[in-house]
């Protein structure tokens, strides 16, 4: 499983050569689509429409999870806790993708702290 936190939304949400094939390459390796808590949405939109056109256009692609489970909410409060870093966001992120599952973003150190709490979770820059 991919998951994705806002700065791999903003990243891949761009229209460059990079994202693409990022896409792409995620795509022929059978990451795709990759699930978005809906909280990370608090951290990638703004709420004005000409801003949020790209990301919306990308998130369209992705699994977003409207709902959090109150056992992810549990275990990402207990991740943040141990790891004594990184936003709640960020906390979610890595809890959705236990066990075994990857997290891009693109700024990885609380995300690294968290994963070196969580089960088996590899985190990647984007």
């Amino acid at each position: 499983m991919l998951v994705r936190d806002s700065g791999g939304v903003s990243r891949l949400a761009r229209r460059t050569q990079d994202a693409t094939a990022t896409i792409i390459v995620l795509k022929r390796d059978g990451l795709w689509p990759p699930l978005v808590p809906s909280v990370v949405l608090v951290e990638s939109l703004t709420g004005r429409r000409r801003t949020d056109a790209n990301p919306n256009r990308f998130l369209k692609t992705c699994d977003v999870a409207e709902h959090l489970p109150e056992r992810v909410a549990r275990r990402a409060a207990e991740l943040r806790a141990r790891a004594r870093r990184g936003s709640a966001v960020d906390a979610v992120v890595v809890a959705s993708a236990e066990p075994d599952g990857t997290v891009l973003g693109s700024d990885v150190g609380d995300l690294r702290a968290l994963a070196a709490h969580a089960q088996s979770v590899a985190v990647r820059r984007v």
